[in-house]
């Protein structure tokens, strides 16, 4: 059984999720031809709507940007959009980039789909992303390398093609709830990693309740294969219970017992406290991460995607000036603008975030 590669996308976002009802919308680079599709989920069917095909891509006009801005192709898309917040928002340059994409590499089309002018671009036909003299003039700054200093030139460039990506995913939607008239949206694809365009599409307000598969990406589309045959080809019963998804909260890795964690730090000859009180613990850690010092936290099973859930976490205090930096450059070797995600209680999230 060989399900269609956006098939895969569509089943991973629909089975796992808590609706007998949905539309789903996948986005991603390209799988067989397709690059985004439309469908409708209801009880144990899928149906595919509408697709757009290649070479017309939302997210290899992503990865186009990724490439001339000195990241790799296929795994520094997400580096992308952490460089984008650190553009200004309130630079004209931003907004000239934003009026060039649009008028010269992108066409966005009444019905969500795009168009993108093949002139700019060389994954079609050739062995690079794009043609590189063509994005230099049109832009007016050199591609970027790896080894390069990032400007502000390159972070504006980079919050420009953000705006336009979270643009493209909410006419998407929008055309998505037209064609099936559902409350409820999944999502997949590696495009729906993009948790700053998915925000802009919750509070679009298009759609009532969004899930987003957990592993978006190719990860995520084996399940996707693997759930397709057991409901569509085996044509075996899918039950819902209207509250919490399938995947459970993406927790479906591998769990380690005390006596695990004890076996493999006496082996190491690691040095540790058991702690038998959990509150205990909680009070050790905060003390810790009060004194900015970094946290290792290993709770329950591993998630499933590209994600920190909790259940495998490097934990820092945001009151520190230095800790973004200290986790980048001494932790996890990355760049240091990279970003983190908050951890904060849910009966306190009004006082941090904006979100209903």
């Amino acid at each position: 059984l060989f399900p269609e590669h956006h098939l895969s996308h569509a089943a991973s976002a629909y089975y796992p999720s808590a609706f007998d009802k949905a539309a789903i919308l996948t986005i991603d680079g390209v799988g067989e031809w397709a690059t985004a599709s439309i469908g409708l989920g209801e009880g144990t069917s899928i149906t595919i709507l509408k697709e757009l095909h290649f070479p017309h891509s939302l997210g290899l006009l992503y990865s186009a940007f990724t490439y001339f801005l000195g990241f790799r192709v296929n795994s520094g898309e997400y580096k992308l959009m952490g460089l984008a917040p650190y553009g200004d928002p309130r630079s004209p340059e931003v907004d000239r980039y934003v009026g060039l994409i649009k008028d010269k590499l992108i066409e966005l089309k009444a019905d969500g789909s795009v168009w993108l002018d093949q002139d700019y671009f060389d994954y079609a036909t050739g062995l690079r992303m794009v043609h590189e003299k063509k994005w230099e003039a049109l832009f007016g700054i050199p591609k970027r390398n790896a080894e390069d200093e990032l400007k502000p030139e390159h972070c504006n460039l980079g919050l420009a093609i953000q705006r336009v990506t979270e643009e493209v995913v909410v006419n998407m939607a929008r055309e998505a709830q037209q064609l099936t008239g559902a409350d409820n949206l999944v999502l997949a694809g590696g495009v729906a990693l993009n948790c700053v365009a998915n925000g802009k599409l919750q509070k679009s307000g298009v759609f009532r309740n969004i899930f987003i598969q957990p592993a978006a990406g190719d990860a995520g589309g084996a399940l996707g294969a693997a759930l397709a045959a057991y409901h569509i080809y085996f044509g075996k019963e899918r039950i819902v219970d209207y509250k919490d998804d399938a995947m459970l909260g993406s927790y479906l890795g591998p769990t380690f017992s005390d006596l695990d964690v004890e076996l493999m730090a006496k082996k190491y000859k690691g040095v540790y406290t058991r702690y038998d009180d959990f509150s205990k613990l909680s009070e050790e850690t905060a003390r810790l991460l009060a004194n900015e010092n970094v946290v290792g936290w290993v709770q329950g099973r591993m998630e499933f995607g590209p994600r920190a859930l909790g259940g495998r976490s490097i934990l820092g205090d945001p009151r520190s000036a230095e800790m973004q930096k200290k986790l980048n450059l001494k932790i996890k070797y990355r760049e240091s603008f990279r970003p983190f995600a908050p951890s904060v209680l849910a009966e306190d999230c009004h006082e941090y975030f904006d979100y209903d």
